[in-house]
């Protein structure tokens, strides 16, 4: 499992989620918020720093409950702190999707974004998903696309392969952009017990970024990337950081960055 531990967290939030959850995070919230009938429980799985968790809270009623759940304390931790001053109510809860602590039928629906390609046993993460969800619910989450239809993600792994020419880091092909064949979702969704077909729009939308520096920190040092990198020299991060940065100048120009980004959105009913 990779890790979000650190100082990950606090610069996945003010660079990662800016740069490529905050737009998705808006969608995902309004397709569940559109779908729903005052629903009184909403989970959300692998929360991160609470990016859909607040768009959630925004759009659901007042009266419904919202359990956001992440397998890593740090990130839970950051997103609580961030919706501390917020007079609305959130359970924030530690948990592994593959084995969540909540009986059977206890939610209307279920939340993830971008969490499922981390999961080590997909069948077992949705059949867990199904399990929690009550007859009717839906289960909403999103997983990205292929690295080619992502260009700033494109750039930085292109980026570090001239930087580590003997082992590149992979991770970003290997994990988030690692299980972007919708016949394997839509595969995995059967195996975890879903027999209703699943509706899967393939969004493309904007990623920006307030210049190439910030874009390649949200990578390189905001992502679980960094460990891959520190792992073949924590010496240069720096430079790794600098290389991705001057990668993203050169396919995109000096200033505010604006690049394509395309994921999956499925929609699934139990």
């Amino acid at each position: 499992m990779e890790k979000f531990a650190g100082s990950v967290p606090k610069v996945y939030e003010t660079h990662l989620v800016p740069v490529l959850f905050a737009p998705y995070a808006r969608d995902l919230a309004r397709r569940a918020a559109g779908r729903l009938r005052a629903p009184s429980r909403v989970l959300e799985i692998a929360a991160g720093t609470g990016a859909v968790t607040r768009e959630l809270a925004a759009r659901l009623s007042e009266k419904t409950a919202i359990v956001a759940t992440d397998r890593s304390r740090p990130m839970i931790d950051q997103a609580a702190a961030l919706m501390s001053a917020t007079a609305r109510p959130i359970e924030w809860r530690e948990a592994d999707a593959l084995q969540l602590p909540f009986e059977d039928g206890s939610f209307d629906a279920v939340v993830c974004q971008f969490g499922v390609m981390f999961f080590p046993d997909k069948p077992r993460a949705f059949s867990e998903a199904r399990r929690v969800l009550r007859p009717g619910g839906v289960y909403h989450f999103s997983v990205w696309d292929s690295l080619a239809e992502n260009e700033l993600a494109d750039a930085v792994q292109s980026a570090l392969a001239v930087v580590f020419p003997e082992n590149p880091p992979r991770f970003m092909e290997r994990t988030p952009h690692g299980y972007h064949d919708r016949s394997v979702v839509e595969r995995d969704l059967r195996l975890g017990g879903f027999t209703l077909p699943p509706e899967i729009e393939t969004l493309a939308l904007r990623s920006r970024a307030r210049s190439a520096r910030d874009a390649a920190i949200a990578f390189c040092q905001g992502s679980p990337l960094r460990d891959e990198i520190e792992a073949l020299d924590a010496a240069r991060l720096e430079e790794a950081t600098d290389a991705a940065a001057a990668a993203i100048v050169r396919r995109f120009g000096e200033g505010e960055v604006d690049a394509k980004m395309q994921a999956h959105v499925v929609s699934v009913e139990r």
